[in-house]
């Protein structure tokens, strides 16, 4: 592979390949904390001569005001599914045409052209996961597989409860939890579940997103969490289990987009090109510990990562998944004026 110097312009040759493709310069990726590969960045930096720099987030809700705001810098974000139609319609995105790049054909069947990204138009798929609960079971060793666990405690764990601060999938919880549906606009129902939370609040602890060390140090008990994380809490407590609510728990997946008023266009390109290498999305779900959506990753991933229990559902809670989804405007408001209730 010829490397230009890094003082040089951005260029792209030739078709969107490994094998072709030449850049240089700089890449600026605004991510979720603590879920990119170090190892993924250095060869994509060490492959294309790229400086990558990372910048973190902590919500779907805080990426899309940062961008909004515009003068960010970013070229890369990682928006959920579930935020991408807000992202499409406010016209955050550059149209890379994904699908026509070289790689495409290794993105799995299931995740080609989704709802939320017609023809994949704008992104590429990159990790995929579920929310559930994290319980360590020295605590409670009684049924972890129901929403209870954060919303109506046992004894045992009530003041040791953190929740994740992501406001859709702590309502869409609520809401199964309470008999309802999520994106429902039936005021009944979202009263039901904005009643189940503000009086489950009194049993939390927190809600924060860092909790990979704190249930090492065994400092929480419960968390209504994402299951990667729950896979790297086990890492360092083995007493850590992870439980899918029968009420229903969210799916999720997160898309990795490039911004309308990136700088470094092409190599924002290259990378999306490069995360649908089998061997690189292997890679990042080494790190994160969430599967990805690329076939012909399974050789690369990590042995631990096989038939572990937050990352391979088991067939009796399959049925209980449902996709994660944008809601009208309307419910977006109610869903708001929930939340900023829960924040009082």
């Amino acid at each position: 592979m010829i490397k230009k110097h890094l003082c040089s312009a951005a260029v792209a040759v030739g078709m969107l390949s490994a094998s072709q493709a030449f850049a240089a310069g700089e890449l600026n990726i605004f991510n979720w904390g603590n879920y990119t590969s170090p190892e993924l960045i250095e060869k994509f930096e060490k492959t294309y001569d790229v400086k990558v720099t990372i910048t973190d987030y902590d919500s779907n809700d805080t990426a899309l005001a940062k961008v909004r705001a515009g003068a960010h810098g970013f070229d890369i974000a990682v928006p959920s599914a579930s935020f991408m139609p807000i992202w499409i319609s406010e016209g955050l995105l550059l149209e890379t045409n994904p699908a026509q790049m070289s790689n495409y054909g290794n993105v799995r069947d299931n995740f080609k052209s989704p709802d939320w990204d017609p023809g994949h138009r704008y992104s590429v798929p990159y990790q995929w996961g579920t929310v559930g609960v994290i319980v360590d079971s020295t605590l409670y060793d009684g049924d972890i597989n129901t929403w209870a666990m954060v919303f109506e405690p046992p004894a045992e764990l009530s003041g040791k409860i953190n929740v994740a601060p992501e406001m859709l999938d702590l309502i869409d919880a609520a809401l199964k939890y309470t008999g309802g549906e999520p994106c429902t606009d039936d005021k009944s129902q979202l009263k039901k579940a904005r009643d189940t939370l503000v009086s489950a609040k009194q049993h939390w602890l927190s809600m924060d997103y860092g909790v990979i060390e704190k249930f090492a140090g065994r400092d929480l008990g419960a968390s209504l969490y994402w299951n990667g994380a729950a896979f790297r809490a086990r890492e360092k407590n083995p007493d850590v289990r992870f439980g899918y609510p029968r009420e229903g728990y969210p799916i999720w997946m997160d898309a990795v987009v490039v911004l309308k008023d990136a700088k470094n266009v092409e190599n924002a390109k290259l990378f999306q090109n490069f995360l649908m290498e089998p061997e690189h999305a292997a890679m990042a779900s080494a790190f994160a510990r969430y599967a990805n959506g690329i076939k012909g990753s399974e050789p690369f991933m990590p042995e631990d990562m096989k038939g572990a229990p937050e990352v391979e559902i088991a067939a009796e809670f399959i049925p209980n998944g449902f996709f994660s989804k944008t809601c009208p405007p309307h419910v977006q408001e109610m869903y708001s004026a929930i939340w900023t209730e829960l924040q009082k």
